[in-house]
Parts: C-alpha cells; structure tokens; sequence
C-alpha cells in the first residue's frame, strides 16, 4: 500500500493510500483513534475499515492526525485535528476529481471528528461512525446531520457506554430527510477485540450498510 505524505495545516501528514483503477470510484477517508490514547492509522479497527472500504471498490485514505507518527504538529484538542481531516479530504479529491461518492469512517475520536466534517463538507455522501464516544464529546452540532449513515457499537463499550450512543442516535433519528441507522454488535468492547465473534460481524454490517447505500443512490 502506498505510503504519501501531504501537506497539512500544520505541516506534514503521513498516510496510506489506496487507489482503484477506475477514474470514478467512490472515495472514503477512516479517520483513527485518540492521538494520546495511543490511536493511529494503524489501529487494527481502522485499518479493517481501510480494507473493507477497498474491498468495496473505494480509493481510500487512512493517515495518522498531527503529532502522531510521521505527522507534523501537536495534538489540537480535536479543533486542529479536524483540519487534518478536511486536508487529507482536499488531497484525496484532488487526485479523484471524477469520485461520484464520497465517505467518511471513523473510528471513536475519529467518528467525532468524521462527523464534524460531515457538517462542513456538503459532498459527503454517507459516514460510518465506529464507537462514537457520545460520553465524552458534544455531539450536539449535528443540527440538522446533512448526510445518512451509519453508527455502530458493542453492547459491552465501556469506554463509549451504548446508552450515551442510543441517546445520539435518538437525536438524530427525529431529523428529517435523512436516515441514520444504528446497529449494535453483542458483547462487543470498545475495540471489538474478538476477531471472530466481534470485529468480523461489525465489518460485515459496515460492508452490507454501504453497498445497499451504493446502489440506493440515496442521500
């Protein structure tokens, strides 16, 4: 997989890059985990979803928020780190100018600041929000969510617990033109540790959730 660097606000970005060979394919960016929690590009959550997305026939982009890695910078309490992100966006559309779909994954922090963007970027298509941690973050900004997608989390999350979620997805289900649907993983910890009974069922719901959204052409 091809490494890139590209420009950020603060410097450098560090990521992994995959394109398809169709000039059309659908884009997505998998935004990681908390930089001072140990979260990287590299987070095996994000990087399933890096593939899976691939696998699906997205160019994808994964890379690592300032501070973190080969990145440049320091961790900006989320407000900079949202800037990484609509920066690995612009670099991502700029070599995918003909992309008919655009997605955005993230993974806890990441699904945060996934869904900030989603408030900024009227191109995003759809987003998947990987353990939101609804707890921790103020979701609230999500006035009216401007695209369907799809939340995701284990029973189990301690770390994001399910009932702080619920209450995110209750939110926003009362908001018109758009869908948000919500599956939960049974017995799933926050990083959906288990390979076989947690992360491959997680994965597999994100699979079917974007290829019925890809053929719906639906917002």
């Amino acid at each position: 997989m091809p490494e890139v660097i590209f420009p950020g606000p603060e410097g450098r970005l560090e990521g992994r890059y995959h394109p398809q060979k169709e000039k059309d394919a659908p884009i997505a960016i998998v935004l990681h985990p908390h930089p001072q929690f140990g979260g990287t590009m590299n987070n095996k959550v994000v990087y399933n979803l890096h593939y899976a997305f691939y696998n699906m026939g997205f160019t994808v982009l994964r890379f690592n928020f300032r501070g973190v890695g080969r990145s440049q910078g320091e961790y900006d309490q989320g407000v900079g780190e949202l800037s990484d992100a609509a920066s690995a966006l612009d670099y991502l559309q700029s070599m995918n100018q003909n992309a008919k779909h655009c997605w955005v994954a993230g993974f806890s922090f990441g699904a945060w600041i996934g869904m900030q963007l989603l408030m900024r970027r009227p191109e995003i298509t759809g987003f998947v929000s990987v353990a939101p941690p609804a707890n921790m973050y103020d979701f609230s900004f999500l006035a009216p969510c401007p695209a369907s997608g799809l939340i995701i989390n284990g029973t189990n999350d301690r770390v994001a617990p399910p009932k702080d979620t619920e209450a995110l997805v209750a939110k926003l289900h009362e908001q018109k033109g758009i869908t948000i649907t919500h599956e939960q993983i049974e017995g799933a910890d926050h990083f959906f540790k288990d390979e076989e009974a947690h992360m491959k069922p997680m994965l597999d719901t994100v699979t079917a959730y974007v290829k019925r959204r890809l053929t719906e052409n639906s917002r």
